[in-house]
């Protein structure tokens, strides 16, 4: 059985994909959390690539008219799901920033209050 040159493509593109998420997991660039969502959309696009059979079946399973439609609307939802999450995980990152910025405040003005005279505090910088 030969490939047709879209399903090479698709075959390069999906092991591109998976060997960069997998290189930026080594050099700890991607921590493995993120990387799932990577994975399982690398096994998706190759699996309906691949597959002319799976990928006609699912396009008519869900009535859809092109095959390439379902393919544009899988990336998309994919991409929307993304954003979502990582929206979701920087609203926790900024309540975190913010309760350790509190606290960090809260901790200077301890330290200013107990030794005002003495030059003991932290300057401004955050340096003593």
């Amino acid at each position: 059985m030969y490939l047709t040159r879209i399903q090479l493509i698709t075959a390069l593109g999906a092991v591109g994909l998976a060997a960069a998420v997998l290189e930026l997991v080594r050099r700890r660039r991607l921590t493995e959390e993120y990387s799932l969502p990577w994975v399982i959309s690398t096994v998706v696009v190759a699996v309906l690539g691949l597959s002319p059979p799976v990928l006609a079946a699912v396009t008519g399973a869900l009535g859809i008219l092109y095959e390439s439609s379902l393919v544009f609307f899988v990336g998309l939802a994919f991409g929307t799901i993304m954003l979502l999450y990582l929206s979701i995980k920087l609203s926790q990152l900024t309540h975190e920033h913010q309760a350790v910025v509190r606290e960090l405040a809260l901790l200077r003005l301890r330290l200013d209050e107990r030794a005002p005279e003495s030059g003991a505090g932290l300057s401004p910088g955050g340096r003593a």
